[in-house]
């Protein structure tokens, strides 16, 4: 043993396999970050890895049978032991190794460094030890592309039926479909939700007749866990639904302390109506919201008592008050009796609870009713990310920023690519004066959702706050809405001494109407013109315009809050002076 020892070491084989083993680490870990990067299918890794470690052995052979000789590669013993330079290619693999060594050193640092950065975004490592699930959004099969609201719907009813389950962990719609239309596998997929399991299928409609496959993944190895097809009527959708969430429960071993949720039903007809309305209030126009209340009402004549139907009949009405379809007064009122209906049938309901919670805190500015109605909707559904969102959006509007951040980082925790928590996240972060992670969610915000409203501004926003005027003047340039980039514009130029800069992009500002009334008390404010801020703080407390969640925190009001108007209308909003 001591002379194969002492032979392999001369023939340096020792040398050639630590440097093997951390070349093909190297070459594995490099192959597994650049991967997703390029779109490359998953089995590329795994071909990675095979051939890396086929390699092994015949690296060992080669540094056994082999002598590297100043006349070229001889077979070790065609070489004559007077003539070996194996002690001249050992110091010289001391060196390789060496350099290998520090090139995995620095690879491995950059790894640690761009961990912690990840864009200023909170972690979604799910620490509870629960199951983790995702449901990708079902595949419509049917052969007219408009029936695809069906399959959307569904793939978001089962993702709701399955987060009543508090022993299960299951990713948000919103992060769910970010990657609907795009080809993508599902072992990328689970690593995108963070989750371990994957909820697929299709749905082919026909008329009353429907076919459902779904299929329960498990994504380290892509394997299925179980598959079933449904050959039905539209009927019984809802016995479909509860058998599929049974068969989740019973694949990953969950032991209920409760009830299985039940899906609620309700006529086929009556469901698909739901299903195209919740399609078409995702939409967010004037027409869509018409259309989507048209198709609940009719629901709803066929079956009253479908809670769902008026939940989603108040969704719409509140919604739609806040793009100007309805005076604030008219869609407060409808909204708050559609939800209470709701909630007369489903105490639960979380949409209907939400609602109200929504209506108390932005138009009747009653914090308590507020927050009592995300308490009760969180009691209904722990962890739910969207009554998360709306418990800190309550925190939010009343100044208690560091609860608001609380609760936003719980609802990332369920819903990591949405980008309205990120919206949400980033300017709780804002107002507690975490101005650098504002400034990263934001920045993360914009790369899940280029074409979204505002985030561009919000950054431009944090660079005003620190005098970084012409950097603001630059990101504003992305600004996809037309009022937050003149209005952004009009609040740099100012900060630049610019004021006929400044003049013509409020002037912009002013062409777009009431809807953009808090934009323009923001640039009033900022320049000194209490009296012309003043006016259309008016104005957006009459149209109850969402922008008003900003006024406890908002740096660009800080000129006129000395002013015993503002006082006067923190009282009148029920709000307290936070700053």
């Amino acid at each position: 043993m001591s002379s194969l020892f002492s032979e392999l070491k001369r023939r340096n084989v020792f040398r050639v396999v630590i440097a093997y083993v951390v070349l093909g680490w190297i070459v594995l870990q490099v192959g597994e970050t650049l991967a997703p990067a390029l779109h490359l299918p998953l089995w590329v890794n795994s071909l990675l890895a095979f051939f890396v470690i086929l390699g092994f052995p015949f690296a060992i052979f080669f540094a056994w049978a082999f002598e590297l000789t100043p006349e070229g590669l001889k077979k070790e013993k065609d070489v004559d032991r007077s003539q070996s330079i194996t002690h001249v290619t050992g110091r010289k693999l001391d060196f390789i190794i060496i350099g290998i060594l520090v090139v995995a050193l620095g690879y491995f640092g950059w790894q640690h460094w761009v961990a912690e950065q990840d864009n200023g975004a909170p972690s979604t490592t799910v620490a509870s030890g629960k199951p983790t699930i995702a449901v990708m959004p079902f595949i419509n099969m049917s052969s007219d592309p408009e029936q695809e609201y069906f399959s959307d719907g569904l793939s978001e009813e089962l993702l709701n039926l399955l987060a009543q389950i508090p022993e299960l962990h299951v990713t948000s719609r919103s992060s769910s479909f970010a990657f609907k239309g795009k080809e993508i596998t599902v072992p990328e997929f689970a690593r995108a939700m963070h989750v371990a399991h994957v909820l697929e299928g299709s749905v082919r409609k026909s008329g009353s007749t429907i076919r459902i496959t779904a299929q329960l993944i498990k994504a380290e190895s892509d394997g299925h866990m179980w598959s079933a097809t449904w050959d039905r009527t539209l009927d019984d959708v809802f016995q479909i639904q509860d058998e599929i969430a049974k068969a989740v429960v019973d694949m990953l071993k969950i032991e209920l302390l409760g009830d299985a949720p039940r899906a609620q039903e309700t006529s086929g007809e009556a469901y698909a109506m739901y299903l195209q309305a919740q399609q078409l209030i995702g939409h967010r126009t004037a027409t869509s919201y018409a259309q989507a209340e048209q198709l609940l009402s009719e629901a709803l004549d066929l079956d009253a008592n479908y809670a769902p139907a008026w939940a989603g009949l108040g969704q719409s009405y509140f919604a739609s008050g806040g793009t100007g379809v309805r005076r604030p007064e008219e869609s407060a009122r409808l909204a708050r009796e559609a939800a209470q209906k709701a909630l007369a049938i489903d105490p639960a309901n979380l949409l209907a609870l939400r609602i109200l919670g929504g209506i108390a805190a932005v138009y009747d500015w009653d914090y308590d009713a507020a927050t009592e109605y995300a308490a009760r909707a969180l009691r209904a559904r722990p962890g739910d990310s969207e009554t998360e969102l709306a418990f800190g959006g309550v925190a939010f509007d009343y100044g208690d920023y560091e609860t608001a951040t609380k609760h936003d980082i719980a609802a990332f925790a369920h819903d990591p690519l949405n980008a309205i928590v990120l919206l949400q996240l980033g300017y709780a972060e804002f107002f507690n004066g975490d101005l650098d992670a504002a400034f990263a969610t934001f920045q993360k915000g914009k790369q899940l959702s280029p074409n979204a409203t505002g985030f561009s501004y919000y950054m431009a926003s944090v660079l005003i706050a620190q005098g970084e005027f012409e950097e603001a003047l630059q990101i504003l340039e992305g600004e996809v809405h037309e009022g937050f980039r003149h209005t952004g514009r009009a609040i740099a130029y100012f900060g630049l001494g610019d004021v006929a800069a400044s003049d013509i992009a409020l002037a912009e500002l002013n062409k777009l109407g009431d809807s953009m009334a808090y934009q323009r008390v923001a640039v009033y404010a900022l320049r000194g013109e209490a009296d012309l801020a003043f006016k259309h703080l008016e104005i957006a407390m009459e149209w109850r315009d969402r922008g008003l969640n900003l006024i406890l925190g908002d740096s660009m009001l800080d000129n006129i809050r000395d002013d015993p108007r503002f006082a006067d209308v923190l009282r009148r909003m029920n709000r307290t002076a936070a700053r």
